[in-house]
């Protein structure tokens, strides 16, 4: 872990119980005086917490000190994501954190299964343990949109991973990137592109949505 994170750290003193305690003081067996850093995911500070006093059940750290650390990818990454299966964005979502992706937005597409609803609380503790993992120090964004064109029309200026000979190389300048479900776009969503904005990898082999979304983030940002 590079950082434990706490929503309260910045606080003059902290306390930590649950998971948080049963990390730091059953499985990294921190004693009275360690030296602790925390975050808090909101702001670009690292917080330095000294361990003050250990019970059965939970922790008192008082703030030590304090740095401005920013760790964030070298090109700040929205991608547009039609919903699939939960069960896979909750699978990969670690992955595209650790990339550096700044914001996600799912979108209902029409060829997203309506019954499909992204659990933003489980991927917020997904994200969280992502974070600690790679010291990455701000929350990445999520949100969702109700439609494509609704989409399109508060992100006109995306790019869209589809079929083209308009290659996306690791120089092309990409802000926002929509990326389909494994269906693709229906004829009616592909009406809204416009041709300069699509894109196409330099592959034949056909990518299941949640690798084209890693290696899009990849190719982009690493």
């Amino acid at each position: 872990m590079q950082f434990t994170y706490h929503e309260n750290c910045g606080d003059e003193t902290i306390n930590i119980s649950d998971d948080i305690y049963r990390y730091i003081i059953k499985a990294r067996r921190h004693k009275i005086d360690d030296e602790i850093y925390f975050r808090n995911l909101k702001d670009d500070f690292i917080y330095k917490y000294i361990l003050q006093s250990i019970s059965k059940r939970d922790a008192l750290l008082t703030l030590e000190s304090k740095e401005e650390k920013l760790v964030k990818a070298k090109h700040s990454l929205h991608i547009g994501w039609s919903v699939i299966d939960p069960k896979t964005v909750e699978k990969y979502i670690s992955s595209l954190n650790e990339i550096g992706v700044d914001k996600i937005t799912f979108i209902y597409s029409s060829f997203s299964q309506k019954n499909f609803k992204p659990n933003f609380e489980k991927l917020r503790k997904i994200l969280i343990n992502s974070s600690q993992q790679c010291g990455r120090s701000s929350m990445m964004k999520l949100e969702i949109c109700e439609s494509l064109e609704l989409f399109l029309k508060a992100y006109p200026q995306s790019k869209i991973l589809d079929f083209s000979e308009n290659k996306l190389e690791s120089t092309t300048s990409v802000d926002t990137i929509l990326i389909g479900t494994e269906g693709g776009f229906s004829h009616e969503e592909r009406a809204l592109f416009k041709e300069e904005n699509i894109l196409g990898l330099n592959s034949n082999l056909i990518l299941r949505s949640e690798t084209a979304a890693i290696s899009v983030a990849s190719k982009i940002l690493l």
